[in-house]
């Protein structure tokens, strides 16, 4: 069976994975008795059921799991706004399947005998649903691997540890939100050494759940932190990266605080970014395609230009994409370490690609997207365009050296999600790259945040308008 058609389940002829081997095998010994089917949501975070562990190998396994299509069509507050085509009150809110994607299971140290496995969006045929987050991606992968390019990423992810829990702080309506430490800890042994005890746990927990984390380390702010996990190939990145983002506020929580990957919570707190680190490989993932000794400027490759060319080109009209929400266009502001304008640098934090590594390491860092995107949607968003400029030879823009703040003559990220929708509305690239339907369903989703934002009245409105205006 393909991983485009087929039935939900397994089938009939199929060769057994060996997780699903190894799973059984930890439910006969008792060390599971609970497992989580999961698939992610257009926000990028994790739905699904806990299923007990004995009526996972007995029916799950075989016939996938049942989840109602409106999981792919909700806003943050999970209700079922208007405009989605493939699921509304008049289609009656049916079902998908969840198939499983037995590479991605894994045991889950932070919580007791359990193990989860992340799965495809299916519909009773098995064709894979195209809107689903992580069929965007495997859609892009296989566009690389027909060009015959593997693609390889890692994630890097800021967020803050706050001393209230999320049940404090929605008591609290989300006002005077605190954070635990209270100086600036970028690179501070002593001040992360306070919050190590947790730090540690999210470490070694999420290695033994095989999502990698290399290094931990202060970030530009108060209770601050940066993780950076392992590079791999782009789908199993983006498996971790959801994974890591949901089973981090897990740990927190089981430690008595919140953790929070908000891409601006406060104007004057850092923004948490989700930098993505790139490069092409060939077909069998052993022979770097970013570096040519023989090539130009710090052996940047032909295709590694067209590449970047390609994401630089694409940046504004995708954003969507890598900034889905309205917070995410706070975090871009100046001289704040997240960056505004599309240029390139080597080694320069200042701009929006930062080129790094040599020789076989020689990769572009994407440091536009935020902790609060979608690695998926993101990442898809980056290989597409990639493969675009690659498809274009499309060459980027000089390299940009000095300030990358006050660069002129440049695009500029857009400064507000209005923005971003405008310019995606136009955007035939993007229709190339995911299609007619698949624009139109994120389309809408952005809309639905943009009207609910613009409807709001905020406490900033009475502090301007209620005595002065």
């Amino acid at each position: 069976m393909s991983d485009e058609h087929g039935t939900g389940g397994r089938g009939e002829g199929q060769s057994v994975p060996a997780q699903l081997e190894e799973l059984r095998q930890l439910v006969r010994d008792g060390r599971i008795d609970t497992v989580i089917v999961a698939l992610t949501d257009m926000q990028g975070r994790l739905v699904g059921k806990r299923v007990q562990a004995e009526a996972f190998l007995k029916g799950v396994v075989d016939h996938g799991i049942h989840f109602c299509t409106y999981l792919l069509g909700t806003d943050m507050e999970m209700s079922t706004p208007d405009g989605f085509k493939l699921m509304n009150w008049e289609t009656g809110y049916g079902d998908w399947i969840g198939r499983e994607a037995w590479e991605t299971t894994r045991v889950l140290p932070w919580l007791e005998s359990t193990a989860i496995v992340l799965c495809d969006a299916v519909d009773e045929a098995g064709a894979e649903i195209p809107i689903s987050p992580r069929t965007m991606l495997k859609r892009q992968v296989a566009r690389a691997a027909a060009q015959g390019y593997t693609v390889k990423a890692g994630t890097e992810f800021e967020f803050y540890v706050l001393s209230d829990t999320f049940e404090d702080l929605s008591e609290k309506g989300y006002e005077n939100v605190e954070r635990v430490g209270y100086y600036n800890e970028d690179y501070h042994l002593l001040q992360a050494t306070k919050l190590e005890p947790l730090y540690r746990q999210i470490r070694n927990q999420m290695t033994l759940a095989r999502i990698p984390i290399e290094f931990s380390k202060g970030e530009a702010a108060p209770s601050q932190h940066e993780v950076n996990i392992r590079y791999d190939e782009v789908l199993e990145s983006a498996d971790r990266s959801v994974l890591f983002k949901h089973g981090a506020k897990e740990i927190a929580w089981l430690n008595g605080y919140g953790l929070t990957f908000m891409a601006k919570p406060y104007a004057e707190w850092t923004g948490s970014s989700g930098h993505l680190h790139m490069s092409l490989w060939n077909r069998a993932g052993d022979k770097p395609l970013f570096y040519d000794q023989a090539g130009g400027l710090y052996g940047m490759s032909q295709t590694m230009r067209w590449f970047l060319g390609g994401m630089m080109a694409l940046g504004r009209e995708l954003a969507v994409f890598i900034a889905p929400n309205i917070n995410s266009y706070k975090r871009y502001a100046m001289a704040s370490w997240a960056p505004v304008n599309v240029v390139w640098g080597r080694d320069n934090r200042t701009t929006g690609f930062r080129i790094v590594g040599d020789g076989a390491g020689l990769h572009i860092e994407n440091r536009f997207p935020g902790g609060d995107m979608n690695a998926y949607l993101a990442y898809a968003a980056e290989v597409g365009a990639g493969l675009y400029g690659i498809e274009h030879k499309i060459e980027p823009p000089a390299e940009y050296k000095g300030n990358g703040y006050v660069a002129k003559d440049c695009d500029r990220m857009p400064r507000a999600l209005y923005e971003a929708i405008s310019l995606l509305e136009k955007s035939e690239a993007a229709v190339e790259i995911f299609g007619r339907d698949v624009v139109d369903h994120y389309l809408n989703a952005a809309r639905v945040e943009r009207d609910a934002y613009d409807s709001a009245v905020h406490a900033w409105d009475r502090q301007r308008y209620l005595e002065r205006g």
